[in-house]
């Protein structure tokens, strides 16, 4: 059995890191967030939605797609795609999850995930005392940014930054897909501090089923899965959407999968 998994993080500014970064111990989290958006706002950017470095991230909700194969002449189906708040499960359970996932080495598919989510997890891992010993597994498979076990989709099809890097919506509509919603990756914040997890983790449900609708053209365009063999796991999977095994509001992708199959 041959398994891989899509990763998808959302994620909030790490306050408690700020206060110690600014030296700010006793200020009020609207005080710690405006000060950092202040310090690290590029030109024209508005500080309150400033996007910070890696390390001054917590998450929020974390994605995965778990899609599996019995033979590699045989198409992939998806078994799993779910998304989890803090709000459900302690961030440290989340890691220790996902850690978990990665035991028996699957491959690993994401956009932008060595340049941010990684990162991040990395930086939670340190933050928290996780152990994260798959993810860190001998030889870094998963941390080599030219390895063959993770597939980060925003570095392959920019040449590894060659060409500007594109984001997942301009790559989705490429396949005649559009990802424009009610929300994205910039109003994770404010839904949060709403009280809208719920939609944060469809959000990050539908950014995991377009990066594996993605993966699964790449594959077919670059060799690493035969056409045919491609075709039905891209009808495969609208199938298992329209049948509601993978959750609900996936409509549009499962069209835009079967448009790509032909």
């Amino acid at each position: 059995m041959q398994r891989v998994l899509v990763l998808d993080i959302e994620t909030l500014p790490d306050l408690a890191a700020g206060r110690a970064l600014l030296d700010m111990p006793e200020a009020e989290e609207e005080a710690v967030r405006a000060a950092l958006g202040a310090r690290y706002a590029r030109p024209g950017e508005a500080p309150e939605r400033a996007f910070l470095k890696p390390p001054l991230h917590r998450l929020c909700c974390l994605g995965l797609l778990v899609a599996e194969r019995a033979a590699p002449d045989e198409p992939w189906r998806v078994a799993r795609l779910r998304a989890r708040t803090v709000a459900e499960e302690p961030e440290a359970a989340l890691l220790a999850r996902f850690d978990a996932a990665l035991r028996g080495g699957p491959g690993l598919i994401g956009f932008n995930t060595g340049g941010f989510d990684l990162p991040v997890l990395r930086y939670r891992a340190l933050t928290l005392g996780v152990p994260m010993p798959h993810l860190h597994a001998p030889g870094f498979a998963y941390l080599h940014r030219f390895g063959e076990r993770h597939l980060d989709l925003m570095d392959r099809l920019s040449g590894f930054r060659a060409s500007p890097a594109p984001s997942l919506g301009e790559c989705a509509a490429l396949l005649g897909l559009s990802l424009k919603a009610e929300i994205d990756g910039e109003r994770v914040e404010a839904l949060w501090a709403a009280g809208e997890h719920a939609r944060i983790a469809a959000y990050c449900r539908t950014d995991l089923a377009a990066t594996w609708l993605l993966a699964l053209r790449w594959w077919m365009v670059t060799g690493g899965l035969p056409p045919e063999r491609a075709r039905e796991s891209l009808r495969g999977f609208a199938e298992a959407i329209a049948e509601g095994a993978l959750g609900e509001g996936l409509e549009a992708i499962a069209a835009a999968a079967r448009a790509a199959a032909g």
